[in-house]
């Protein structure tokens, strides 16, 4: 398989639209995890116009692309990149795990699921801050 697309991979659109479709499918993939993980279904909550689920689902849009930007930005190989990128989601997701236990006065899923928006706004910024340091020391 490295034979036909490492050469693509040499050209400047070949290497975007390979990294263009691996930032579309890890997306897809890690938000249908953050889906089971939540108490709320986002895309429905959504679609009711609950602003608190998309402040945190942009948030952690945000956060996967930003952490893909930095793998690339290192000059990592696609595979490498995707490698990094997935250790970077799983420490994603141990912040989200990490911001409800640090919270005993009340649970993130249900204040955001009620549109509580002050949770919702500190969720995005807490997804969006913490990619930042995690695409930085994944590499």
């Amino acid at each position: 398989m490295r034979t036909i697309i490492d050469p693509l991979l040499e050209t400047p659109i070949g290497a975007a639209l390979a990294y263009f479709s691996v930032a579309v499918l890890e997306l897809v993939v890690f938000l249908s995890i953050f889906e089971v993980v939540t108490r709320y279904k986002c895309w429905d909550e959504i679609r009711k116009g609950n602003l608190a689920v998309a402040m945190a689902t942009g948030g952690k849009i945000f956060g996967i692309c930003n952490i893909l930007r930095f793998c690339i930005e290192s000059g990592s190989t696609i595979y490498e990149s995707m490698l990094w990128s997935l250790i970077g989601f799983v420490l994603l997701m141990v912040a989200y795990f990490l911001f409800e236990f640090l919270t005993p006065a009340f649970k993130i899923d249900d204040e955001i699921g009620k549109d509580n928006r002050a949770v919702g706004l500190i969720a995005m910024v807490v997804s969006i801050g913490l990619s930042y340091v995690i695409g930085v020391s994944v590499l």
